[in-house]
């Protein structure tokens, strides 16, 4: 169908009651919001109704829900069981005809879209061949917007600068993809004293990178996992050594299993491994290195001993640098056996053994707040919290990773201006003792799973992060690869080295077209929002650091979370202990996301400082 919506026009949003995604529904309320189009919210009794109730009883539910809302349009949302989506969205389907709310029925409703799983929508395009439109879950705002039939005129100026960035790079995407260019990039030619030998190191490969104008270090996460232990560990190995020999890949990330994290040199008996390469022994790990060579090596840290496999993977894999997530990776995630405290304790135990084998630390930090609802501000301050506190045990060199797209709604020039804001924070630390290294990646569900966009979406993102500082031809330092493939399918090594390829070549192309004045426009938006989010970070940091005796301990840092100086909406383990970040409200607001009231306006800085504090003095 071509169904268009346009200023005045109200769509109802729907979901089920088992279906608790809702960033979807609140990103396009927004951008709806901007183009003069209201959007509804179904209620409890709707979702409800959907799965449950007959649906002679679902139309009596939805007439007076329509008439009384005004709603022209209907979006249902279902990202769970394909065939459950379908049924779902049948029953909705036959209520509205039964109830005569379709246009074509003299009702006010001129279009039904869905939202789902790719395979839910090819069922519900097969079977309902008048759905107005279908969502896979790859979409950009503006793609969004135009699936709804909306005027490209019609968007406000903020949105459609927005927009027009993340098209322009997709553009580029597609382009450089379709060209081909990037099939024939080849490993470079590297030789010092020392090189992939043990003792090797990041510090010495960039430095090496940087001087010889050779770009960033390509990191990839790499761990297959099958049901045999064994073959699991022996297919790792293969593929370890397809991936040395190719020579594109700098760094090997371990994606190890749960249990390795958590149960390392245990019987593992008939545990869950949770998925991920099954390493069990330093043996294997030993193993890992030698295949590897001279690729750098590093490895996830442990979830009940992070000290103790912090010791672990120096003297097996001489772990290029270590990474641990303080709140996370704990009872709060559920992917840890320990509560928050004393997960933080044991990270602390943990940075003082890194520090002192001189190696590079990653707080592996943010992303894991936006996953769970929170706000840009709690994005950048919980990043420059985790540097502080790293710095302040000893470490003298940072991996800073920012992980762009996340939540994929986010426009690219708010992207930016959170990678910068962070950024500048952290880079504000730097002295003779400490040194940033940046490593932006891409986001973990930004990846559509047809391969061919997600190339292009690969190489969209690589220019994204090529603009967090433009200016610098040796910016980023490393760079985290995520595969093309990531949104179907594991990445084997044809995928990795493919990837590697298409990052390198999409990297030296932006720039060459960037320097003919190709994104000029929109990269100063990105500097305008860089520059408010990084004076409101201060700001708040200043607040925190006022209120809180020690803030970078691991007494500190156990208060900003349970103060509520971090939005955590969508906790779902723990928030009566962390009621304070779980009971805040976010929202996608201007491409970003922001603390809003209950009637969805942001909420001022002060305002925010001002409640922190009251609650707390109520305890």
């Amino acid at each position: 169908m071509n169904t268009r919506l346009a200023r005045g026009d109200t769509i109802g949003l729907l979901r089920t009651s088992v279906d608790a995604h809702t960033l979807g529904i609140a990103a396009i309320e927004e951008s709806l919001s901007a183009c003069g189009i209201r959007a509804e919210r179904g209620d409890d009794e709707l979702a409800h109704a959907l799965c449950e109730a007959p649906v002679e009883r679902l139309s009596a539910i939805l007439t007076p829900w329509v008439r009384a809302k005004g709603i022209t349009a209907i979006g249902f949302s279902y990202r769970l069981d394909p065939e459950d989506g379908v049924l779902y969205f049948g029953r909705l389907w036959e209520a509205l005809e039964r109830a005569g709310l379709f246009s074509w029925k003299g009702g006010p409703v001129k279009g039904l879209y869905f939202a789902g799983l790719p395979p839910s929508c090819a069922l519900v395009q097969e079977r309902f061949p008048r759905v107005a439109g279908l969502f896979h879950g790859d979409e950009s705002p503006a793609e969004s917007l135009a699936i709804l039939g909306v005027e490209h005129a019609s968007m406000p100026l903020s949105l459609a600068q927005g927009s027009a960035y993340d098209e322009d790079r997709m553009a580029f995407g597609r382009e450089l993809v379709a060209a081909g260019g990037w099939k024939s990039v080849r490993p470079h030619e590297r030789s010092y004293p020392g090189f992939g030998q043990r003792g090797d190191g990041l510090v010495a490969r960039v430095d090496y990178h940087r001087a010889r104008g050779l770009g960033p270090l390509m990191r990839a996460h790499v761990g297959p996992y099958l049901p045999d232990r064994k073959e699991a560990v022996d297919l790792f190995l293969d593929w370890t050594r397809t991936l040395a020999t190719a020579g594109l890949l700098d760094i090997l990330s371990v994606g190890s299993s749960q249990l390795t994290q958590e149960a390392f040199g245990h019987d593992w008996a008939d545990r869950p491994n949770g998925g991920g390469v099954p390493i069990n022994s330093e043996d294997e790990f030993h193993a890992v290195w030698k295949a590897a060579r001279p690729m750098l090596v590093r490895a996830y840290s442990g979830t009940s001993d992070a000290a103790g496999m912090a010791g672990i993977l120096e003297r097996t894999i001489d772990i290029a640098w270590h990474a641990l997530s303080f709140w996370w990776f704990s009872r709060l995630d559920g992917r840890g056996p320990h509560p928050v405290d004393r997960n933080l304790r044991e990270h602390f135990a943990a940075l003082r053994v890194i520090a002192a084998s001189g190696k590079p630390f990653e707080p592996n930090v943010p992303h894991h707040f936006a996953f769970r609802g929170a706000d840009d501000l709690s994005y950048v301050v919980s990043g420059y919290a985790a540097a502080r506190a790293a710095k302040a045990t000893g470490i003298k060199t940072l991996v800073l990773q920012t992980m762009l797209n996340t939540p994929k709604h986010t426009f690219g020039v708010q992207d930016l201006a959170k990678a910068r804001a962070l950024l500048a924070l952290t880079r504000g630390l730097e002295d003779g003792g400490f040194r940033v290294i940046l490593q932006p990646r891409g986001g973990l569900d930004y990846f559509s799973p047809d391969e061919d966009k997600a190339k292009a979406q690969l190489a969209a993102v690589t220019a994204l992060m090529d603009d967090i500082e433009p200016g610098r031809n040796d910016s980023p330092d490393v760079i985290h690869v995520v595969s093309y493939t990531e949104g179907k399918r594991l990445a084997d090594p044809d995928a990795v080295n493919d990837s590697v390829r298409l990052t390198r070549h999409a990297l030296a192309e932006w720039r060459k077209q960037r320097a003919q004045g190709r994104a000029a426009g929109w990269l100063g938006d990105a500097a305008e929002r860089s520059s408010a989010l990084e004076a409101q970070a201060r700001s708040y940091i200043h607040a925190m650091e006022e209120d809180i005796p020690d803030p970078y301990t691991p007494d500190g840092m156990h208060r900003m979370l349970k103060d509520g100086w971090f939005a955590l909406p969508w906790l779902a383990a723990e928030r009566d202990q962390y009621a304070a970040a779980a009971s805040w409200l976010t929202r996608p607001v201007d491409g970003g996301v922001a603390v809003v009231d209950a009637e969805g306006k942001a909420v001022p800085l002060d305002e925010r400082i001002r409640i922190i504090r009251e609650r707390r003095a109520r305890g």
